[in-house]
């Protein structure tokens, strides 16, 4: 269960490909016109206004996360009724694996560039497209659509109509926790009225991705800072971890609830993904019973636990759930105190999201000509 590294080869593959490895007609090939076929078919098939939201997610394989994807686009679709809502992977190796049928039927899912495409196949041709970022935070996979976006609207492959690109309205719709004020203190109200019973007498620890040091874009980790902060004004058990942020991994989060005295009287430790789907994650991550292997089939402490720290003070191979859980935490972690959602699943958090995407269709196109990157 090591942190999570994007490779170089995964990204270009994520970028440039955009496309599984298993063809949806059942072939093992690579073959970007069967892919754009499809989704041309499906774009067509499903046509019924002349304006479009893309919905881009990193991704998942898991069946839970399927069921709240599939929620959510429902959920637009009834908000947002002038418009066809259809649901992109930005993740090559997700798309793949739900292509493969990795602890789910196989479903076939498709890069934005493909979307995008089709959008702009003539008899198709949607005048708006607005592509909503499902992405908690403004970090990595959030400068990964915008670039998606660009290389459309700049025709980067030549072979789309440069008149309609032209004229066509193309919005952007921000992660969750965009605005460092008004976002992060709307979660935060979102989360404390739906958690504020377990956390007045207990704590409520909320596990988010994060972006390694050297891919933290625009430094958006701050943002979980930020929300922990804003939680803690509602009640000073709520705190706000990573898998994958510098600093502010589980045992960090240990040491400052032990710093607030916490880890004295057995207070139970509520575990919650911090991502827009409860997936691999949230299962292994937080809620798995991963332990360091030389303690496999034995029985250890909370003292052993943290013996096993690495150079940047994280225990790897080791869930949230039994770290928290292990005896001497001085703390009740377990199966019981787990709740396996995630924050699309939460409709008050997911209208977030939606209040974002009617910003975007409320507010200016965008303008290509110039970076529409956030500046540091």
């Amino acid at each position: 269960m090591s942190r999570i590294r994007i490779m170089t080869a995964v990204v270009l593959a994520a970028l440039t490909l955009g496309f599984t490895s298993c063809d949806p007609i059942g072939k093992n090939q690579y073959n970007y016109n069967t892919y754009q076929k499809a989704v041309n078919q499906t774009v067509n098939k499903n046509k019924k206004n002349d304006k479009a939201i893309l919905l881009v997610a990193f991704g998942s394989t898991w069946q839970q996360a399927f069921d709240a994807f599939d929620s959510t686009v429902e959920a637009y679709k009834q908000a947002f009724p002038g418009y066809d809502v259809f649901l992109s992977f930005s993740s090559a190796i997700c798309i793949n694996r739900a292509a493969a049928g990795e602890n789910v039927e196989p479903r076939n899912f498709y890069a934005p560039p493909f979307w995008l495409t089709a959008f702009a196949q003539k008899g198709v041709q949607y005048k708006e497209v607005v592509v909503q970022s499902l992405q908690v935070i403004p970090g990595e996979e959030y400068t990964r659509v915008i670039n998606y976006i660009k290389d459309f609207a700049n025709n980067a492959n030549g072979d789309l109509d440069d008149d309609y690109l032209a004229n066509v309205e193309l919005k952007l719709g921000t992660p969750l926790l965009q605005d460092p004020e008004a976002d992060v203190k709307a979660t935060a109200k979102a989360l404390n009225d739906l958690y504020k019973s377990q956390a007045a007498g207990n704590i409520v620890a909320f596990m988010g991705h994060g972006n390694p040091d050297s891919y933290d874009t625009y430094k958006a980790n701050i943002r979980y800072t930020q929300l922990e902060e804003a939680l803690q004004t509602l009640s000073p058990n709520y705190f706000v971890g990573t898998v994958d942020m510098m600093e502010n991994f589980k045992t960090h989060v240990y040491e400052r609830m032990a710093a607030a005295g916490l880890n004295t009287s057995n207070k139970k430790v509520y575990l919650h993904p911090l991502m827009s789907i409860s997936g691999d994650h949230g299962h292994n991550d937080m809620a798995g019973d991963d332990t360091p292997e030389k303690f496999e089939g034995k029985s250890f402490t909370f003292a052993d636990l943290l013996a096993e720290a690495n150079e940047e003070g994280e225990v790897e191979d080791c869930s949230w759930k039994v770290f928290f859980g292990a005896n001497g935490s001085g703390f009740v972690c377990n199966d019981n105190t787990i709740i396996d959602k995630g924050l699309l699943e939460l409709p008050t958090v997911r209208q977030i999201w939606m209040n974002h995407t009617q910003a975007a269709i409320d507010g200016e196109p965008l303008d290509y000509y110039h970076s529409k990157n956030p500046e540091e």
